[in-house]
């Protein structure tokens, strides 16, 4: 008997679970806007990029191109607030995406541009 009321409760209790709907629509809405926040931020990563090493090239320190690049990283969700209308939609965990690919873009770009040609 013990083993039937067990079982039972157990039918029971898988069939009580349902699983949410998927919103499509959201989805891939909130995705394109994401796909377009990424090429605005890869635009200004390398505006940012070539600035610093324009700054290294004219013989600044090498801490006015970094600090240049960071106020740019830092003003940079400002300037894809006013591009892209529905940037509600972004997570935080989205900002943080976009933010740490624009700082290791604009490091990689000015690197490479002053490794290629020179001091």
């Amino acid at each position: 008997m013990a083993k039937k009321g067990r079982r039972k409760l157990e039918e029971e209790e898988a069939a009580a679970f349902d699983f949410p709907v998927f919103d499509e629509v959201g989805f891939v809405t909130k995705e394109f806007e994401l796909g377009a926040a990424l090429a605005v931020a890869g635009i200004l990563t390398v505006v940012l990029g070539l600035i610093a090493w324009v700054f290294t090239h004219l013989g600044f320190a090498w801490y006015v191109p970094l600090l240049v690049g960071l106020l740019g990283i830092a003003l940079s969700p400002f300037v894809i607030r006013e591009v892209r209308a529905r940037h509600d939609l972004y997570a935080m965990s989205d900002w943080a995406g976009l933010l740490a690919l624009e700082f290791f873009g604009f490091l990689a770009l000015w690197f490479v541009l002053v490794n290629l040609t020179g001091p």
